[in-house]
């Protein structure tokens, strides 16, 4: 069942982000500056970088886990599995807490950082597919081209931000990062970041990605997309990967020419 929503939502997405929607919005290409492990089963729904390593949570039902993963060696230093019954989805971190969003289910988790022990749960309306914040507020994606901006105490709905590329609105918002002052944001079924403004909700940049990895890399996989965005503030340090992904990149951002990229 899961496999047929993903191929509608393929076409869906191809009509959604028509060539037009892009044309007038600058596009950045990216160079490897550095390759990592990622376990190649991981079907990745959210992750960050924090002092020192990567959180990361996996989706599927029955295979849904929150991990703490080693850069170096991709290895999972601490993991938490989630029962059968949800589909793990974005991750953030707040004040020694981690927060987690499930698919379909409306219910999320809190967990305690530092052990992954629940510490408590909270609802939500609609899907839920990713996590990020800034010093202030969570920003939660739902597939919607509108963000969410949650209260970090009572993780209630404060506000809300559509995003639009070129006046158009931008579905299938998925995995986010914070990145100084901008929201990045992979479209899924796609190889784009949306960069975006959280003032106005315009993206202002588009980063492409093609080419990071094969379809041999992922063995054909059509589910294999990039999903997962980290940020390291300390050092400045952009890091992507996708799901089921054998590698886990930081990347540099190059400008191209023109708007379109071309």
């Amino acid at each position: 069942m899961i496999q047929r929503f993903w191929r509608l939502a393929t076409l869906l997405a191809a009509l959604v982000l028509a060539p037009g929607a892009w044309a007038a919005i600058p596009v950045y290409g990216v160079e490897v500056v550095h390759a990592y492990p990622h376990d190649p089963q991981a079907f990745t729904e959210g992750l960050f970088y924090l002092n020192g390593s990567f959180y990361e949570s996996t989706g599927l039902n029955g295979h849904s886990q929150i991990r703490k993963v080693d850069p170096a060696s991709g290895r999972v230093l601490q993991s938490r599995d989630l029962s059968p019954t949800y589909f793990g989805e974005g991750i953030v971190d707040w004040r020694g807490r981690l927060v987690q969003l499930t698919w379909v289910n409306h219910v999320g988790f809190i967990y305690d950082l530092a052990t992954f022990r629940p510490i408590g749960r909270f609802s939500y309306p609609g899907e839920g597919w990713a996590l990020t914040r800034n010093a202030r507020q969570i920003i939660m994606s739902d597939g919607t081209p509108q963000l969410r901006f949650l209260d970090p105490a009572t993780l209630k709905e404060v506000r809300r931000l559509t995003v639009t590329a070129d006046g158009v609105p931008v579905k299938n918002v998925n995995e986010l990062e914070w990145v100084k002052g901008e929201i990045y944001a992979n479209i899924w079924l796609t190889s784009r970041i949306a960069r975006i403004d959280p003032a106005t909700g315009h993206v202002v940049g588009w980063i492409d990605l093609t080419g990071l990895v094969s379809p041999q890399d992922t063995g054909g996989n059509e589910d294999a997309v990039a999903n997962g965005i980290a940020y390291d503030a300390v050092q400045d340090r952009l890091f992507v990967t996708g799901k089921l992904w054998p590698k886990l990149f930081e990347i540099q951002l190059v400008r191209r020419t023109g708007a379109d990229g071309g």
